[in-house]
């Protein structure tokens, strides 16, 4: 039972943990380990283990024998053996000496034993080695290379340092014999007297110059700059003491960032930031200052083109912008004629003019003060605008607008109760009279109304009575059919019986007479041919 399972202490010793005591402290000892305030716990290795690691990943299965959690259960418990760099294949050189006599199983083509005819690379012999026995071959060395990833994508793995001696001595034999003939050519000259020993020292001299400018310029080319007396990269160049721009914003969210063209298009600080010295990104630069003006210059130079003007941006800056401003000038005059002939033909030229401040926001300088009441304390009150309709008139001896009173759709005076715009107000008789007409018309509605009831209620009453004729033909046509089916079946017992009858008939007369005498299809339908009979009939039969 469970009593009997559990550890009873011992006197002088502390009592065991339960289980859900060491549960609990277990649970405890991972959280301190995942907030760091203990060290991680050590895998056989003595390598620590990430607390954050789930237990399923961290704890070897039970068959694999582990005692220690760690995840190198997780790793491939099978190693595979590399080659060392530096290994590669010996080619070219030869196992041993040159063979006496063909042997078996040799390349049939040159009597090596390393390959086969199909793979030999030599010349295809009249006589092949194996028929003629003479000039065999070595066996080559053969290297098996086990490389790994990087060895084998070394692209000076196998190459020998020593094979570059002969390029640099063959170079200095041509230098050599350059300055040879170099020499020789000066002393000739000297001796013709074309040049002198000054001028001699002076081309020297200048030649030295040249050739080591030569060497600066390839340096400074190799570095990526123009500029032979900076050695630093030129192109897209920033100064040092200022913030990198994958800096400015640290969000990954934020602008992206390409290394390759170190380029940032999107602006990397925030909306709220309006700040023109901060850094707002490549397009912005790109929109700002002169940079659309160079655009639509060369716009302008492409569509020139096209209407066959030659005028290139890059070739010819100066001509192209000449030619840009020249055009735009002549545009603008294009349309100010254009508008003036209009404003000539149509007229409209006030309306055109810009109105004052004043009437643009409402705005004045006139200082006016109101007390607590609203009236005006100090100042001139300020003027309503008015409109340039006229305002509070009624005409036609109306006492309200046209608008003012609205019924069943349709707006009118309130004064009248009119719904004719401009028509004479007629006051309370107006009212009285349309209350007359409301009256009249609500009576011709419950006319209207009680007339559609008694329509619909005829109608009603003739669709019950088409219903009952209906309903009446219908049981007339199921009682006829009904007395049609009752006729038939009478009718087929009738010539049943008959036909029983004449069957009775039949068999009295077949026991009247003999069946030699019988017709032949006589119509005797009920005679029944027995076993004894039929087995009679069959013996016969000749066969």
């Amino acid at each position: 039972d469970r009593s009997s399972k559990m550890e009873v202490p011992t006197p002088g010793t502390d009592a065991p943990l339960t289980a859900r005591e060491k549960q609990r402290s277990e649970k405890e000892l991972l959280e301190a380990r995942k907030a760091g305030t203990i060290p991680a716990e050590l895998d056989e290795d003595g390598k620590e283990i990430n607390p954050h690691i789930p237990l399923y990943m961290a704890n070897a299965p039970w068959y694999l024998g582990e005692r220690k959690p760690g995840l190198k259960h997780q790793k491939s418990q099978f190693t595979k053996e590399y080659d060392k760099m530096g290994t590669w294949y010996a080619r070219g050189q030869k196992a041993g000496p040159a063979p006496t006599k063909f042997r078996k199983g040799a390349c049939e083509n040159c009597g090596a034993m390393t390959h086969k005819a199909k793979d030999c690379v030599e010349r295809p012999r009249k006589t092949a080695a194996k028929y003629s026995g003479k000039d065999l071959q070595a066996d080559e060395v053969i290297v098996e290379c086990n490389l790994n990833y990087s060895g084998k994508r070394d692209r000076w793995n196998g190459y020998d340092p020593s094979a570059h001696k002969k390029h640099v001595t063959e170079y200095e034999l041509q230098e050599a014999e350059r300055k040879a003939v170099k020499a020789k050519e000066l002393e000739q000259a000297i001796k013709t007297g074309t040049i002198s020993s000054e001028a001699l020292n002076k081309d020297e001299d200048l030649e030295q110059e040249v050739i080591e400018e030569s060497e600066e310029h390839k340096m400074a080319r190799g570095a990526g700059c123009e500029d032979v007396r900076t050695r630093t990269t030129i192109r897209n160049l920033r100064i040092r003491e200022d913030t990198a721009k994958y800096l400015l914003n640290l969000d990954l969210s934020s602008a992206h960032y390409d290394p390759k063209t170190r380029s940032m298009r999107g602006n990397p600080h925030l909306p709220d930031q309006r700040d023109d010295k901060l850094y707002h990104g490549d397009n912005a630069l790109r929109n700002s200052g002169n940079a659309l003006d160079v655009v639509q210059m060369q716009v302008f130079c492409w569509d020139a083109n096209d209407k066959g003007t030659e005028v290139h941006l890059q070739g010819a800056p100066s001509h192209a912008e000449a030619m840009y401003n020249n055009f735009k000038a002549k545009k603008e005059m294009l349309k100010a004629d254009y508008k003036k002939q209009l404003l000539d033909k149509y007229g409209g030229g006030e309306h055109l003019e810009k109105a004052p401040q004043e009437l643009l926001f409402g705005q004045s300088e006139a200082y006016v003060q109101y007390s607590r009441d609203g009236k005006v304390v100090k100042g001139e009150e300020k003027q309503v605008a008015k409109s340039k309709y006229e305002e509070d008139l009624y005409l036609h001896n109306h006492t309200s607008v046209w608008g003012s009173y609205w019924e069943a759709g349709k707006w009118g005076y309130e004064c009248c109760h009119q719904f004719v715009k401009s028509s004479y107000c007629l006051g309370a008789a107006g009212k009285n009279a349309d209350n007359n007409v409301l009256k009249q018309i609500e009576a011709n509605a419950e006319k209207e109304q009680s007339f559609q009831e008694s329509q619909e209620k005829i109608q009603q009453e003739l669709e019950q009575r088409r219903l009952m004729e209906q309903m009446q033909k219908l049981n007339e046509e199921m009682m006829q059919n009904e007395e049609d089916t009752t006729r038939k079946e009478k009718e087929e017992k009738q010539e049943e019986n008959r036909k029983k009858r004449q069957r009775e008939e039949w068999a009295a007369m077949d026991d009247e007479t003999d069946d030699r005498k019988r017709k032949y299809n006589s119509g005797r339908s009920d005679f029944e041919v027995t076993e004894e009979e039929a087995e009679a009939w069959r013996k016969t039969q000749i066969h």
